[in-house]
């Protein structure tokens, strides 16, 4: 009989030694891992079986969740290894049989200088009140900056801070502020509902892991209208899609409410991209709009097409566009030519910069 407990353990192992960021498990494939953005099969390991996938997923699950999954047929959770290594999963059936993407969190959470990400950010982070997103495509390290933002702010301010994820990926110590992290379907029973009852809980900074539905985008949004200093994430690909993709997720009748209220709280927004780099490991790009009276104006009149030119045009207010941050990795010798063309929205438009 297979341990597979043990056998999950050799594979994290491999993980760690490797430099991993991924473990994918898949029926009919050796274990993969991902390092620096290629997929390596573990050929080393036997090819999974039906029986190898379930047992070692199984081994990762509560009693709690293994319902959630087999009835629902996917399911996100986080894992904790030995206390040492903290996994993010996602497990989920193809083709009959139980698969899994496991996500590497670092038990460390960086601050924005190791990350190579703008001083900028700590503006943000110093608000009161109001609304910032970090956005980008998945597996692009949204999730590590707003870790990030919350942790510089729980070692500078005395505040009551609520995260609310599914699952919660970084565990926070806390420092001079109170912490407290909710998982969806642990602590609460989802998004919408543990964002009400934050409203009673004298909670002064959320993050919350996603926005996934409108309910949560209403709610996260009044939130920052009502004192709360608020983050979260979108997969999109830069400032003024998310923007539209907020709005348009509305009905039509209320669209022109969500603009009024999104031009009244709307901090900023953060889009990156891990771009790799010439001397190995990955470096963020980035596109930073900062919500200046202009950018007020075009969301609550809905000329969010004409933002792309007001961030390009306004350096001297502290707007990045993402051109302008991929020229200047290459400039620095960070990244190749070839890969800022790769990751440019317009490439046309980047040829002038570098």
């Amino acid at each position: 009989m297979t341990d597979y407990k043990k056998r999950l353990s050799e594979l994290i192992m491999i993980v760690v030694k490797e430099g991993g960021s991924d473990l994918h498990l898949a029926v009919g494939r050796h274990p993969t891992i991902r390092v620096m953005g290629s997929l390596i099969p573990i050929i080393k390991q036997p090819v999974l079986s039906p029986e190898d996938t379930q047992g070692l997923i199984f081994n990762m699950l509560t009693e709690e969740n293994k319902e959630p999954l087999l009835k629902n047929k996917e399911l996100d959770f986080s894992y904790t290894f030995e206390d040492k290594v903290r996994f993010r999963v996602n497990a989920f059936y193809q083709k009959g049989f139980l698969g899994a993407a496991m996500r590497l969190i670092p038990v460390e959470i960086k601050d924005f200088k190791a990350l190579n990400l703008p001083e900028s950010l700590i503006d943000f982070c110093n608000k009161e009140q109001g609304f910032f997103l970090v956005v980008g495509p998945i597996g692009h390290g949204k999730s590590t900056t707003l870790a990030a933002m919350i942790d510089y702010i729980n070692h500078t301010r005395s505040e009551h801070v609520l995260t609310i994820e599914d699952p919660v990926e970084y565990l926070f110590v806390q420092d001079k502020s109170i912490i407290d992290q909710r998982e969806v379907r642990v602590d609460t029973n989802n998004f919408q509902t543990a964002l009400r009852s934050m409203f009673r809980q004298g909670v002064n900074v959320a993050m919350i892991g996603e926005m996934r539905d409108i309910e949560t985008m209403s709610a996260a949004v009044t939130a920052g209208e009502t004192g709360h200093l608020i983050f979260s994430s979108l997969h999109t690909n830069s400032a003024g899609q998310t923007i539209d993709r907020i709005i348009d997720s509305f009905p039509s009748e209320q669209q022109n409410q969500i603009r009024t209220q999104l031009s009244g709280t709307l901090l900023g927004i953060f889009s990156q991209r891990l771009i790799p780099k010439i001397s190995g490991g990955l470096i963020p790009a980035y596109e930073l709009l900062v919500s200046t009276s202009a950018i007020k104006n075009l969301i609550r009149e809905n000329r969010t097409h004409e933002i792309d030119m007001v961030i390009e045009t306004s350096f001297e207010l502290g707007m990045v566009s993402l051109n302008r941050s991929l020229a200047d990795l290459v400039r620095r010798g960070e990244i190749s030519m070839d890969n800022a063309y790769s990751y440019s929205l317009n490439p046309n438009g980047l040829e002038g910069l570098v």
